[in-house]
């Protein structure tokens, strides 16, 4: 049955202002799953209007408690429909069953956490002189703008919704179009929970960008959090310097995978393919550019061929699919171009191409692996986001950090070794915000995530997860 998804403004499900309306499609299949109300900036201007009003005569910026309750109900609903939630995500996502499953759990956990922190948000105070006191309070930003990206669109809501309702702040979430139904079914789960005052959290999906450009320009959006490429975070960071609003930023990436000689070659292999195709490797901390020691560039190669060629292309919500389809038929065309391209970097180890028979109706495209002849290619100087690893080689130490950082991103990277000190060494010199050692793609409510050069600002999960949300009041006075 066609599933509806409407806005959530005010406290009411609203149709857009102007009715417009668009459908959501199956990637694994092309079949129509339903339709969601496309928004316009009249239905902009009424959500931004509503989270600010409420923001200024509502009660929820000072109840931390009843704020740390809306968000324990909503993790409990929404695990007790985790199974349904996860199958939703499949169908309209094309995450494999498992990986939606796991995102669930993940959006579960981060809600949980925050709960907690919103009743430990403490200022300080000090005496500064003889009966001269400063007290530093913190206090909810204002009316946030959270802009939701369609590859992990519960886990990227809640990691900036958490914290945002945990802060005090009001909200206007701007969903993206590929998953508005299965976002709206997760809004649902909020939307009634007794203590949440009407206007506090406000959902809208667009198929264009009017939405998601007044939410950046409007003087009544005090902060940004944003989840995507680092070309349209940059549009976001211009467009908001007019109110010098806040913004947290986490964009684009290329995570090096460092291994060095000595690494367990057969666990790196494992945890370079499996992070690397990751949800068809639409994931910005995937796995991408693999950088080798000369003398296992070999070993390493033929191992990850194996693995990679193994994988088992299927619908996304078949337990036996080992590799989903893409989001849609553009992204589908786009990487079919950057594998042309790739012949263009060295010899093509795999070459990946879209199914033939049952599966053309997708939008899948199998495994490629490049071994890189080319190291200036303009392709490893973009975000791949798709099915696709390079291998490079390098001689030492100096040559593997050389490398690493030969990018304008710095959003993750691993480096595989079994001398630990090396690891340290490593990690310590590669300008990531997050690096792995032994591991690739380890993500923890608890620890903070984000970008370093053309990967973002600001910080996301985590204690500064919160901060990204609150500011500081400093508050004086005298005794005598």
């Amino acid at each position: 049955m066609p599933l509806e998804a409407r806005h959530w403004i005010g406290g009411e499900w609203v149709g857009s202002a102007g009715g417009a309306e668009a459908e959501s499609e199956n990637p694994s299949t092309g079949e129509r799953l339903g339709r969601f109300a496309d928004a316009g900036l009249a239905d902009a201007d009424a959500a931004i209007g509503i989270a600010r009003e409420t923001f200024e005569t509502s009660s929820w910026a000072h109840q931390p408690r009843v704020r740390a309750q809306v968000l324990l109900r909503f993790a409990d609903r929404l695990e007790s429909r985790k199974a349904d939630i996860a199958r939703a995500l499949a169908r309209e996502n094309g995450k494999l069953i498992g990986e939606a499953t796991h995102e669930v759990a993940a959006g579960i956990s981060e809600l949980r956490y925050y709960a907690g922190l919103a009743r430990n948000i403490f200022g300080r105070v000090t005496e500064v002189d003889h009966h001269q006191y400063s007290m530093l309070a913190r206090e909810p930003m204002g009316v946030a703008g959270i802009i939701v990206p369609w590859n992990a669109p519960i886990t990227l809501l809640v990691r900036s919704l958490a914290p945002c309702m945990a802060a005090g702040c009001t909200a206007v979430v701007k969903a993206a179009p590929q998953t508005a139904l299965v976002n709206a079914e997760v809004f649902a789960m909020l939307a009634d929970i007794d203590g949440l005052p009407a206007g506090v959290v406000n959902m809208l999906a667009e198929t264009g960008s009017d939405v998601a450009r007044r939410l950046v320009t409007s003087p009544d959006v005090d902060v940004i959090s944003y989840t995507g490429s680092t070309e349209v975070g940059k549009r976001i960071m211009a467009a908001g310097a007019d109110t010098l609003k806040r913004m947290n930023l986490e964009l684009g990436g290329s995570a090096p995978c460092v291994v060095f000689a000595d690494a367990d070659l057969d666990a790196a292999a494992a945890g370079i393919a499996r992070t690397g195709m990751a949800h068809a490797g639409q994931v910005c901390v995937a796995a991408s550019r693999v950088l080798a020691e000369e003398s296992v560039v070999g070993a390493l190669q033929a191992r990850l061929a194996e693995r990679l060629g193994a994988l088992h292309l299927g619908v996304a919500d078949d337990p036996r699919s080992g590799l989903g389809p893409l989001i849609d038929r553009a992204s589908q065309a786009r990487m079919e171009g950057l594998v042309d391209e790739a012949r263009g970097l060295g010899e093509m180890i795999l070459t990946g191409s879209p199914p033939v028979g049952e599966l053309s109706s997708g939008c899948f495209i199998s495994p490629s692996l490049v071994r890189v002849e080319d190291p200036s290619h303009a392709l490893l100087d973009r975000e791949i986001f798709g099915p696709l690893l390079t291998v490079d080689t390098f001689a030492d130490e100096e040559e593997a950090v050389a490398q690493a950082n030969d990018t304008r991103f710095g959003l993750a990277a691993s480096v595989w070794t079994t001398d630990q000190q090396r690891g340290l060494r490593l990690a310590s010199r590669i300008k990531s915000g997050t690096v792995w050692i032994n591991a690739h793609m380890k993500l923890h409510a608890e620890i903070e995530t984000g970008g370093y050069r053309e990967s973002g600002i600001g910080r996301l999960h985590g204690v500064e997860g919160l901060d990204e949300f609150l500011q500081t009041k400093h508050i004086s006075w005298q005794t005598a």
